[in-house]
């Protein structure tokens, strides 16, 4: 009886998360406009993508409040990192999670070099978010599979945006997407956030163009694993859905903006292929917003 009114209500809130567009109920008013005010203090070339990045939103509805300590998976050149460092600066803690120094190799194509300096970017990722912060901030560089011990069970809230697809394309060769979620699980406090965004594939496409080697994954696979590690659903955003994005089963999601990579077409046809693409706008995005049980 326990097992089924567990399944009940885990089916009840489900649903009832399925018709929520945006949740900010944790994120106070004044919290809001800080975070207003970092986003509009950025670059012209940073805010033209928050059209479709959607930043304020998608940060208040993963409920990121300025005194929480957030680690960001694979913060890449630091568009996000941007407007987290400011907003977590005096209250809270940025820290970073990069791939494990084994999956680089997996992709074929960075040399040793490129490989090292990833690492040395990581290691330091306080001097970055220091930077972008104007002032000293709690923050550390670590990797999956080589955890910084100090914040074990220590973070509220881990950011995965659109960085989930490379670690389920090794996941049968190396384990990447299994060990990512377990570290999480570790990293995180009893009820803490994970906050997805991740280019999202129609649940009737196949499962092996679904893989993560085209970019796209499917909703259900996600949920899954996660609810697998120990983490619940309990919201689901279309803030950053993009409904003009229907990839066929030979198109990678970096055909779109802002890559637009048309493979090796050329000369006119390669023009096309760009305007095509770039009608569609950037990839059609879950958001998705999982709690450590």
């Amino acid at each position: 009886m326990k097992t089924f009114l567990t399944t009940l209500l885990s089916a009840l809130i489900l649903s009832a998360c399925a018709t929520l567009t945006i949740s900010s109920d944790m994120v106070s008013a004044a919290d809001k406009a800080k975070l207003a005010s970092i986003i509009a203090a950025r670059s012209d070339e940073e805010k033209a993508r928050d059209t479709s990045r959607n930043p304020q939103q998608t940060l208040e509805f993963f409920g990121i409040t300025p005194d929480m300590a957030v680690a960001e998976v694979l913060p890449g050149g630091g568009w996000y990192t941007k407007i987290l460092a400011p907003y977590l600066a005096e209250d809270g803690e940025l820290h970073a999670i990069n791939y494990s120094n084994e999956t680089w190799p997996m992709f074929g194509f960075f040399s040793e070099e490129q490989i090292a300096e990833r690492a040395a970017r990581i290691a330091a990722f306080p001097e970055t978010v220091a930077e972008f912060a104007g002032q000293p901030v709690k923050s550390s560089g670590m990797s999956f599979g080589r955890l910084n011990q100090s914040v074990e069970g220590t973070l509220d809230a881990i950011l995965f945006i659109r960085a989930l697809h490379n670690l389920q394309r090794f996941e049968e060769r190396g384990g990447t997407m299994s060990q990512a979620i377990t570290d999480t699980a570790i990293l995180l406090k009893t009820g803490g956030i994970v906050g997805v965004v991740q280019h999202q594939a129609a649940e009737t496409k196949p499962d092996e163009w679904t893989d993560g080697s085209n970019g796209y994954l499917k909703k259900s696979m996600l949920v899954a694993m996660f609810d697998k590690a120990g983490f619940d659903l309990v919201g689901e955003s279309m803030v950053n859905a993009n409904p003009k994005d229907l990839p066929g089963e030979n198109d990678v999601v970096w055909r779109l903006p802002p890559t637009l990579n048309t493979g090796p077409l050329e000369g006119e046809a390669k023009e096309a292929a760009k305007a095509a693409n770039k009608a569609i706008g950037e990839s059609n995005r879950m958001t998705l917003k999982f709690i450590k049980r």
